[in-house]
């Protein structure tokens, strides 16, 4: 193995690429997660050449001097695989986003290489419980609610993870729509090891108000298949947008009012559906809009007589739920509703039986 350890040059390295990168990372971006300061941490990277030919690392060029890197000087045969060792030195505390540059004799474009982390003085680690399973990995959530976002924002929410089998494993999240984005840090576990999967959301991306709803799946590494007890569900509230309104404009708006918030169908006993009716009325002095009727569970079937009110109309909001679906339901059983009134733009009814 051949030690190299060289400033990290700009990426104009070349005016022109010549052909494309035939050495290919299973895992090009790992993440260490939480490192102690001063005790250098070392990730290995397992490489493919996937060309027709043979090819050999020439040079090595890094982000900074705080990270070394030791890589084969044999020939990698066609299809084969290699391995190199990336080692930064963590005498910085603080996050830190190191990239490596690879170039080998199959191509003047280098293959890019990130290693990611945050230095701490002392770990400090997950100590709640692990209620869930993810197929083989243990989590302390499953569903993930962004609730009342705003257009442009861009929420976060975590899952503590733990690799509850005799293996190491990559956890990856699989099946993102385009407004969602993930990390997994660190990006190996150990048997044992616990994590943290960051689930990131993009409102810009999102296409209407009201609830958008979604399935992803973390697999325990890359490549693994998507199963229906490796799914988290995550919804999304996306609220409209109110400029500020005068005193006036405030006085003259639409105003919602609910008979309850709360649904209560009854008993089941041997009943498939049970039945229950809400009265919604505007207040305001101008017509009421209800722009978006969802529901965040299935089992629950609701219909309106129309969704403008004018001031002073009261309509019914008929409420029916399958007794079966309501009681294997994964969350809570909620009716969503948006609206054109600026002080109550979303309205959350719960569903219960006795």
């Amino acid at each position: 193995m051949k030690r190299f350890n060289i400033i990290f040059l700009s990426l104009v390295f070349f005016g022109n690429i010549a052909n494309a990168q035939s050495l290919k990372a299973v895992n090009d971006v790992i993440d260490c997660g939480q490192v102690t300061f001063r005790r250098p941490v070392s990730i290995d990277y397992e490489l493919k050449n996937v060309s027709s030919g043979p090819l050999s690392i020439t040079d090595v060029r890094t982000s900074c001097g705080c990270t070394t890197v030791s890589y084969p000087e044999t020939t990698i045969a066609a299809g084969g695989s290699a391995t190199i060792t990336v080692s930064y030195d963590a005498k910085q505390l603080g996050h830190f986003d190191k990239q490596i540059a690879l170039y080998t004799t199959a191509s003047n474009e280098p293959l890019m290489l990130t290693l990611k982390g945050i230095v701490v003085t002392h770990v400090i680690d997950y100590t709640g419980d692990y209620p869930y399973k993810l197929g083989d990995i243990a989590a302390d959530k499953i569903d993930l609610e962004f609730d009342d976002i705003s257009q442009g924002e861009r929420p976060q929410q975590k899952i503590h993870i733990m690799n509850s089998t005799s293996k190491a494993i990559q956890p990856v999240v699989m099946h993102l729509p385009n407004y969602l984005k993930a990390d997994v840090s660190p990006s190996k576990l150990a048997p044992g090891q616990s994590g943290v999967v960051t689930i990131m959301l993009d409102s810009r991306s999102l296409t209407q108000f009201g609830l958008t709803q979604t399935g992803v799946y973390l697999g325990r590494n890359p490549g693994d298949k998507v199963a229906q007890n490796k799914e988290i569900h995550i919804s999304a509230v996306l609220l409209p947008a109110f400029r500020n309104l005068t005193e006036k404009e405030y006085e003259l708006a639409p105003k919602l009012h609910l008979s309850t918030t709360t649904l209560n169908l009854g008993v089941p006993g041997k009943k498939k559906k049970l039945k229950g009716d809400i009265f919604i009325m505007n207040e305001g002095k101008t017509t009421l809009e209800i722009t978006s009727l969802q529901m965040f569970t299935g089992g629950i079937e609701v219909s309106l007589p129309t969704t403008q009110l004018a001031p002073g109309e009261v309509v019914k909001l008929h409420i029916v739920g399958n007794v079966k679906q309501l009681r294997t339901a994964r969350t809570k059983p909620r009716v969503l509703m948006i609206t054109n009134d600026p002080k109550r733009p979303k309205v959350i009814i719960d569903v219960e039986m006795e």
